[in-house]
């Protein structure tokens, strides 16, 4: 994919908020501090698109993008994080839920997840979810670089069994390296163009 343009559009709170637009739309989903902003400005070759931070729960709208004026990119608030106040986690997921069941111009998530954790039932049960809604999936395991190629292998079975999914359904993913960057841009290009 070639970049011509990335910006930023709007931060919204619920669909009375959202942009007008009718280009497709790619949501980017995962839990707090799991690599989100960092795919994304990898994806758009851009350092800065998305704000990056090392403080979880640093995303708590949901941010859209214009990528190419041709679809958008959509950066949905992480989820997981114990430290954020619990007053911001509960708007969190009524937020979330609206977006993903009512946007008509929704194509499919990337779900991000970090390769050296071992996911839990809140990743279980969002991925049951997306399934109930319909809502096509590219899975992501972020942070490769940070691992020896020689365990690369064996934390990918682990995440497999534990999300009951086969090993050639993730894409693995260094946004340091750029690993995985063309196969993300592969799966996502064919959300986009999906009737």
């Amino acid at each position: 994919m070639i970049i011509k343009s990335a910006e930023f559009v709007k931060s919204c709170v619920n669909s009375s908020h959202y942009p007008s637009s009718d280009l497709p739309e790619i949501a980017f989903i995962g839990r707090s501090n799991v690599g989100k902003s960092s795919l994304i400005n990898t994806l758009v070759n851009r350092k800065r698109l998305v704000k990056t931070s090392s403080t979880p729960g640093r995303t708590q709208l949901i941010n859209f993008f214009d990528i190419n004026n041709a679809f958008s990119f959509v950066d949905l608030p992480g989820f997981g994080y114990a430290k954020v106040p619990a007053k911001i986690k509960k708007t969190w997921e009524p937020m979330i839920k609206e977006y993903l069941s009512e946007r008509e111009n929704l194509k499919g998530l990337v779900f991000i997840m970090d390769l050296r954790r071992i996911p839990g039932q809140e990743e279980i049960d969002l991925i049951d979810w997306f399934h109930q809604i319909a809502t096509p999936v590219i899975l992501v395991l972020t942070k490769a670089d940070k691992l020896k190629k020689s365990k690369v292998k064996a934390q990918l079975e682990l995440i497999s069994k534990a999300l009951f999914i086969g090993n050639d359904e993730f894409i693995i993913f260094s946004a340091k390296t750029r690993q995985g960057k063309e196969k993300v841009w592969v799966a996502v290009e064919e959300l986009i163009n999906q009737d």
